[in-house]
């Protein structure tokens, strides 16, 4: 039988894993990890390079300076799987035009792609911090989501079992759960500060954080408490059993 402190401890872990997950799942799922604000664009030359700009982005090869510079002019937000840009629907009609986002994922093989010293330019020299960055913070989330599926597959069997012996393993999952989104958090930043190094932003063009980002900072320390309550519930519920065993003994 569970005492009702533990049984309290583990509804409250499970619900905080769900959030931190569904938290984690949209933030990967969206775009919004980075954005970018551009001033307006005026004049008939800005318009074409622009447009020019937007066309190779949509249907160029995959290249970081390309794609950096159109999200750089064109309010782009870039996530891990999406890059997009605010574009108008009329290139040439300043006022009454309306504003719609153009996104493009990034392939399997493009996650994968070497960062160079020099964005764009191959004879620059491989950049191998900017590339394991950047492949660290595509794989250390599904890492994590992977890590709360054991957990959670783990729980349901225990639940079966009637078992609260498997909760100190779930528990360490979630701390490395937690672990592995603090550090996509991490590697992300990094990334992002580097590149804007070596690829100065325009002027009047301003940078910041979005709400993707948050969404992914708020799921590690909700996996954190998760991974404490369940740490604590096995352990305190471990000493209880040992306690009435000699008890019994005696």
């Amino acid at each position: 039988m569970v005492d009702n402190r533990y049984a309290t401890a583990l509804v409250i872990a499970c619900v905080l894993s769900v959030l931190a997950t569904v938290y984690l799942s949209v933030a990967i799922g969206t775009q919004h990890w980075y954005q970018y604000s551009s001033p307006a664009v005026r004049g008939e030359a800005n318009v074409s390079e622009l447009r020019s700009l937007y066309e190779e982005f949509m249907d160029g090869e995959f290249d970081e300076k390309t794609y950096s510079d159109t999200l750089f002019r064109l309010n782009g937000t870039v996530g891990l799987w999406w890059r997009c840009v605010l574009v108008s629907t009329n290139w040439h009609k300043e006022r009454d035009a309306k504003m719609m986002l153009e996104c493009r994922s990034f392939t399997l093989s493009q996650q994968f792609t070497p960062k160079y010293k020099e964005p764009g330019n191959h004879n620059s020299g491989e950049d191998m911090l900017r590339t394991y960055l950047w492949r660290s913070q595509f794989l250390l989330p599904l890492v994590s989501l992977g890590l709360v599926v054991l957990a959670g597959l783990t729980g349901f069997c225990a639940c079966l079992c009637r078992s609260l012996t498997p909760t100190l393993g779930i528990g360490i999952l979630h701390l490395l759960a937690g672990l592995c989104t603090l550090a996509t958090v991490c590697c992300y930043l990094a990334g992002m500060d580097l590149l804007h190094r070596v690829s100065m932003l325009p002027d009047k063009v301003d940078g910041s954080l979005g709400w993707s980002l948050y969404l992914a900072l708020i799921s590690s320390p909700l996996h954190m408490m998760a991974a404490a309550l369940l740490v604590w519930a096995a352990r305190s519920h471990s000493q209880n059993y040992y306690r009435m065993s000699a008890y019994r003994v005696a």
